[in-house]
C-alpha cells in the first residue's frame, strides 16, 4: 500500500464548499495553498512537471519504456515492431486527462473490472492492461497496432521484477530535470539578465558603500548590480550541473536484482538496467537499496538554495536602497501602497520575493535531509515527502518573478546618491592616506584618522591638511582633486567581467 491512498476532492465531502457556498473546489479561490490559488498565474508553468497527473504520466512512460527494453531481449518471449513502439509510447506522449482520471478511479475506488489497489503505482500497471485491450478489441486487421492484438499475453511483462521504487525514482526524475531546465533556470537567467542591463545602463552612476552600516569608499549602482549578476550566473552555472547529474535505479526490491537474475539468469541485468536508465537521459545509480539514495536531489536542491541565497540577498539590499531613496519605484496606474498612507510605493516585489526564497530554502533544506535516508533497505515516509518537491519549486519560482518585477520597477536616483556622496567627504580618506604612504610618509593613517573619525568634516577641512603637508606640489594638487563622487576606481569598468 501507498502511503498516501486518499479520497479525492470530489469524495472529501462538502464541508469546504459548505463553509464558502457557492466556491468550487477547482476555484483557485478555493485552494488550500496560495500556489494554487493567489499565485497560480505564476506558478502554472510546473503544473506540467509539479501534478499528481503529470506523475502519473511519467510512471506511465517508465513503465511503457520499459516494457519495450524487455521486448528488445532475445532471452523474453515478446517482441514489438516499430508500429508497436509507437502505439505504446502513445499511451504516454498522448496521455490526458482521462487517462489520469482513469488511474485514480483504479486506485481509490476500482475500475474496468479491477477493484481498487490502494496503490499508486500498481494503478498506473492496471491502466495499462486496459488501454492494452481497448487496442487489441479496436481490430487492427494486421495495422499498425498488429503485434498488440494479444493484450492478455503482454499483462506479466507490465511491471515485471520491479518494486514500485524503481518507477517512481525515475518517474521523479523525469519531472525534476525538465521542471529545472524548462521552468526554473530560464527564470533565473530573466532575473540575471535584468540585473546586467541595470549594470551596464548604470555602471557609472557613483554611489556611496557602506560597510558594517557605515559610509564605506565609493562603488557605483552599475558595479553592485554586476557583482549580483556575477554571483547568480555562477550559483545558476552548479544548478545546471546539478540538474544534468540526476541519477537513477533500476534494481529490483532490495537492489540487487534479485528477481530478474531468478527469471533469467542469463541475461546482465546490471548492464540492463544502466542502459535503460541512460536512455532515459538520466545517470546511473548502480549501488542502492530498495529506494535511491538522493544524493543527486540533495545536491541539486543545495545548488537550488545557492541561487536562492543569492536572490536573497539582493532583496534585501534592494529594500534598503529604495528605503534610503537610492533607488525610485515607477508607480503603477491605479494601484494602492499603503490602506491608510496614500503617499507609499511600498517594495512589495523585493518583500514578495525575501518571504517565497526564504521559505523554498526551508523546504528545499529539508528536503535534501529527508529524501537521503531511509531506514535499513526503505521505508515509506519519504513518499510522500517527494510529493512536496514541485512546491518547493513554486515557491522559487514565485521568488524569481518577483525579483524580475522589482528590478523592473526600480529606477536609480543619481541625483540622491550624489548628494550624498557630497555630504559625506570623509570617505576620500582612504585615498588620502594610501596616497601619502606612497609618498613615505609613516603617519600617513594616523593624520586623517585625527581629522575624520568621529567628526563631522568636509572637503575643506581635507585642503587645509593638504596645505600643510611637505609634499610635492603636484602630490598637493593630486589630493586636492580627490572627490568622493569620482573615487570610485574600476568601478564602471569591473561591469564588463560579468561572465556571459
Amino acid at each position: 500500500m501507498t502511503d498516501d491512498s486518499e479520497q479525492t476532492a470530489d469524495d472529501a465531502g462538502s464541508t469546504a464548499d459548505d463553509a464558502i457556498s457557492g466556491l468550487s473546489r477547482s476555484d483557485p479561490l478555493a485552494a488550500v495553498s496560495p500556489l494554487d490559488g493567489r499565485y497560480a498565474g505564476r506558478t502554472a508553468p510546473l503544473s506540467p512537471y509539479a501534478s499528481e497527473a503529470a506523475l502519473m504520466r511519467a510512471r506511465t512512460r517508465v513503465e511503457v519504456e520499459y516494457l519495450l527494453a524487455l521486448g528488445r531481449l532475445d532471452a523474453t518471449p515478446i517482441e514489438f515492431d516499430e508500429a508497436a513502439e509507437a502505439a505504446l509510447r502513445d499511451l504516454y506522449e498522448a496521455f490526458d486527462a482521462e487517462d489520469a482520471r482513469l488511474i485514480k478511479r483504479l486506485e481509490t475506488e476500482g475500475a474496468a473490472g479491477y477493484e481498487a489497489t490502494n496503490h499508486d503505482v500498481k494503478a498506473v500497471e492496471y491502466f495499462l492492461r486496459v488501454r492494452l485491450a481497448e487496442i487489441a478489441e479496436s481490430g487492427t486487421d494486421g495495422g499498425a497496432d498488429a503485434a498488440l492484438d494479444d493484450a492478455e499475453s503482454l499483462y506479466p511483462w507490465i511491471h515485471f521484477g520491479l518494486t514500485s521504487e524503481d518507477v517512481n525514482n525515475l518517474a521523479h526524475r523525469l519531472l525534476v530535470k525538465p521542471a529545472v531546465s524548462e521552468v526554473i533556470v530560464p527564470a533565473v537567467r530573466e532575473v540575471r539578465d535584468a540585473l546586467v542591463e541595470l549594470a551596464q545602463e548604470h555602471r557609472d552612476a557613483p554611489m556611496l558603500a557602506r560597510t558594517h552600516g557605515q559610509p564605506a569608499t565609493p562603488t557605483t549602482f552599475g558595479k553592485e548590480m554586476a557583482v549580483y549578476a556575477a554571483r547568480l550566473g555562477r550559483a545558476l552555472g552548479r544548478v545546471v550541473v546539478a540538474n544534468e547529474d540526476l541519477s537513477g535505479k533500476l534494481a529490483g526490491a532490495s537492489g540487487t536484482y534479485a528477481a530478474h537474475r531468478a527469471a533469467y539468469p542469463e541475461v546482465d541485468w546490471p548492464a540492463f538496467a544502466e542502459s535503460f536508465v541512460r536512455g532515459l537521459d538520466l545517470e546511473h545509480t548502480a549501488l542502492a537499496t530498495q529506494v535511491n539514495p538522493c544524493d543527486d536531489l540533495a545536491a541539486l536542491f543545495d545548488a537550488l538554495r545557492g541561487v536562492n541565497n543569492v536572490l536573497l540577498d539582493l532583496d534585501l539590499d534592494a529594500w534598503l536602497y529604495v528605503s534610503d531613496r537610492y533607488l525610485g519605484q515607477e508607480t503603477v496606474e491605479g494601484e494602492t501602497g499603503s490602506s491608510t498612507m496614500p503617499h507609499k510605493v511600498n517594495p512589495i516585489d523585493f518583500e514578495n520575493s525575501e518571504g517565497n526564497l526564504s521559505k523554498a530554502n526551508s523546504d528545499l533544506a529539508f528536503l535534501a535531509d529527508y529524501v537521503t535516508t531511509s531506514r535499513l533497505q526503505r521505508d515509506l515516509s519519504d513518499s510522500t515527502v517527494k510529493r512536496n518537491v514541485g512546491a518547493a519549486l513554486a515557491h522559487c519560482l514565485i521568488g524569481y518573478s518577483k525579483a524580475e518585477d522589482g528590478l523592473g520597477k526600480v529606477v536609480p536616483n543619481e541625483a540622491v546618491m550624489r548628494e550624498e556622496l557630497d555630504a559625506t567627504p570623509e570617505v576620500i580618506g582612504e585615498a588620502v592616506q594610501t596616497i601619502l604612504r606612497r609618498e613615505g610618509d609613516t603617519e600617513a593613517y594616523e593624520r586623517v584618522k585625527a581629522l575624520s573619525r568621529g567628526r563631522s568634516v568636509t572637503l575643506d577641512d581635507f585642503r587645509e591638511l593638504f596645505d600643510e603637508l611637505d609634499v610635492d606640489e603636484e602630490v598637493r594638487g593630486e589630493l586636492k582633486a580627490l572627490t568622493p563622487a569620482d573615487y570610485t576606481g574600476f568601478a564602471d569598468a569591473l561591469v564588463d567581467d560579468i561572465d556571459e
